[in-house]
């Protein structure tokens, strides 16, 4: 049996940070309404790769949901949120709080509607503090957390292409959500919990941030090699590009043994992670041309042997096909209507021994499942008909 089965989620997200919470909670089993606009929410749309223009983000974040649309400024839309709230058990919502209460789910609204209602929002600063009213969006953690500037080419701060504070924040809200379950079958008190963009960069970065408080190391990129043990770099082969990831003594001692420098295990400069990383220049080149004359798989397949970590570098394309990643199904092929073939959607990011994790469903079309969820709201066909006629839904 899944976790969450029983559980009604109500997904007012947009993006990623509250639609991915969202999902996680469907993956262990939670009936998630995802709730659209009438026009269907922007995110529905980026990176489009379907006919009537959904895009690969929704075909992912919205996996295990039912789709509805829903317009809940109008008053007949509020109604309509009543009815949906009084069925609930959980509300995710990354809107700012004038949204929120414009809506009418802000914690104080849902909790007028049930008492015992668990709110989970992410927003981009917090509600506190200077910047509290300002959006924010995953590049704006990277860049005040201190990431940008140890990311990319040396003096040109880069901020990483995966939306890693978005999807974290994300996952740190399902966690805190989960937890928030469990206060409530334990003490029938539900809660809003509240995660922001900004703290989980500060806390993905934090043993930079109090390295240098307390030892002032300023810091700055190395682009791929590493800083804190070594050799940690992206190098090139004859065919190609792989990634070397050292760290502490016993990985260092067997990668010296697999490229026959034996001197490194004794040499003092490399007797510490500190060491190999504040000198990791001297370790970079020799690494570099110990694999420049071989094919990526030869380069690999020696340090696999040795168990020193490696992987190769590999473009989306490469991804698809990777033996391991098909290999253990991480992407679940499904179909989705208008696309010709089949549609990779990534599967839970997780595994349970006692508990299932739901096989995933495809997205929902835009408002796909409107219809038979106001019947389960107990509207008539006559009210439905009223309610599209007006754009309530």
């Amino acid at each position: 049996m899944s976790v969450l089965k029983g559980y009604r989620v109500l997904d007012f997200g947009r993006y990623i940070a509250g639609p991915y919470c969202a999902a996680l909670l469907g993956d262990m089993g939670a009936d998630v309404i995802r709730i659209e606009k009438v026009s269907g929410g922007e995110d529905r749309w980026l990176s489009p790769i379907a006919p009537d223009g959904t895009g690969a983000g929704h075909m992912n974040l919205s996996r295990n949901k039912r789709g509805m649309t829903l317009n809940p400024r109008k008053p007949q839309g509020q109604e309509v949120l009543r009815r949906l709230v009084s069925t609930a058990d959980i509300v995710v919502a990354n809107l700012p709080r004038k949204g929120l209460a414009a809506m009418g789910i802000d914690f104080q609204a849902l909790r007028s509607i049930k008492k015992d209602i668990i709110l989970t929002t992410a927003d981009g600063y917090g509600d506190a503090g200077p910047n509290a009213d300002q959006l924010g969006f995953d590049g704006v953690g990277q860049a005040m957390a201190g990431a940008a500037t140890l990311t990319g080419p040396e003096g040109r701060p880069t901020r990483a292409y995966v939306t890693y504070v978005d999807f974290g924040t994300a996952t740190l809200g399902a966690f805190a959500t989960m937890a928030a379950v469990l206060h409530k079958e334990r003490t029938g008190e539900g809660q809003h919990v509240k995660a922001n963009l900004l703290h989980t960069a500060v806390s993905f970065n934090s043993p930079v941030l109090t390295e240098q408080a307390v030892a002032q190391r300023d810091r700055t990129s190395t682009h791929n090699q590493g800083q804190t043990s070594g050799p940690t770099d992206i190098i090139e082969t004859t065919t190609g590009w792989i990634i070397v990831q050292v760290v502490g003594t016993p990985l260092f001692h067997r990668l010296a043994e697999v490229i026959n420098e034996p001197g490194w295990v004794t040499d003092e400069r490399f007797l510490t992670d500190d060491l190999r990383g504040r000198n990791h220049e001297l370790l970079a080149p020799t690494l570099a041309g110990w694999a420049s004359t071989m094919t990526s798989e030869e380069a690999l397949s020696a340090l696999a042997a040795g168990g020193v970590p490696a992987a190769p570098v590999l473009r989306a394309a490469g991804t698809l096909v990777d033996p391991h990643i098909v290999a253990t199904n991480m992407l679940s092929p499904m179909t989705y209507p208008g696309v010709v073939g089949t549609v990779p959607v990534v599967r839970a990011p997780f595994t349970m021994s006692s508990a299932e994790v739901g096989d995933v469903r495809r997205a929902p079309t835009l408002g796909e499942h409107t219809h038979e969820l106001l019947i389960e709201l107990g509207y008539s066909e006559a009210d439905i008909a009223e309610l599209r006629s007006d754009r309530v839904v």
